[in-house]
């Protein structure tokens, strides 16, 4: 496929997490999760990244109930997926790996390496010990996106973007890198994703990972191999409201018609 896009399926706060109330109902996790998967490939999406966005806030060793949980409603979606399904277990790498085991995922997003700090602490990621998890599963053919940069925390490796892309590529073998802004939502510069898609051309994919808009994507897609896209999605591109399938259909579109025509690099 050329230049992928990846389409996010938040799922509703689950069980153990903040927002969650007694009078929820998994039930109701999994009808909202399964409106939003229809109008997300309806509109024609490449590919579908599962996640528990609304586990605010997140969890660096996440409690066993959230990726069981999140099982729980794919498992429920499994006759409903049409495109490639990934899963992404927010800042817990390790229990992405286990949950994509356990269902079946084609590929993973996360922060699987690098070290940062935010609101959430310090994060020290162990990449030595989770590819090596990931051996141990006998997933030889999960393919795994890494955030070289983080959404929302300070990375604590001041290289530039392009050698940490290079170091990891020499050490990882990652199938994508995921360039991202300061937030979700948020325009990624172009020329950040122009130098790390130079760096990584030909050894590892490069996308997009916040900002995708019908007005930039053409710019985006010109320097990177594809985009993982959430809140442009959404009803008035709000982060919290559910997939608006025209607003979906109406993006995919100009991606189609950029893949037509080549406008997309």
């Amino acid at each position: 496929m050329e230049k992928p896009i990846i389409a996010m399926l938040h799922l509703e706060p689950l069980p153990g997490d903040p927002e969650w109330r007694p009078e929820s109902r998994m039930e109701r996790v999994v009808e909202l999760a399964r409106q939003d998967l229809r109008a997300l490939q309806d509109g024609g999406v490449d590919a579908v990244l599962v996640s528990n966005e609304f586990s605010l806030p997140y969890q660096r060793h996440m409690s066993f109930v959230t990726p069981a949980a999140m099982a729980r409603v794919i498992g429920e979606l499994r006759g409903d997926f049409r495109v490639p399904m990934g899963v992404d277990c927010i800042s817990d790498g390790l229990a992405s790996i286990e949950l994509a085991a356990a269902v079946d995922a084609a590929f993973v997003r996360g922060t699987f390496s690098g070290v940062y700090a935010g609101d959430g602490g310090f994060y020290n990621n162990d990449i030595a010990e989770l590819l090596r998890r990931k051996a141990a599963l006998g997933l030889d053919r999960l393919r795994m996106l890494y955030f070289l940069n983080p959404e929302s925390d300070r990375n604590l490796d001041t290289r530039p973007l392009p050698q940490i892309a290079r170091s990891l590529i020499a050490k990882t073998a990652p199938d994508g890198l995921c360039v991202s802004a300061s937030a979700a939502g948020e325009d990624v510069a172009v020329e950040a994703l122009d130098q790390v898609w130079k760096e990584a051309r030909g050894r590892a994919a490069v996308f997009c990972n916040t900002g995708c808009r019908v007005e930039t994507i053409q710019n985006k897609l010109a320097v990177c191999d594809g985009a993982v896209v959430g809140t442009t999605f959404k009803a008035g591109g709000s982060f919290r409201a559910r997939v608006d399938a025209g607003r979906v259909a109406e993006f995919m579109s100009v991606v189609r018609g950029l893949r037509r025509t080549g406008g997309a690099g």
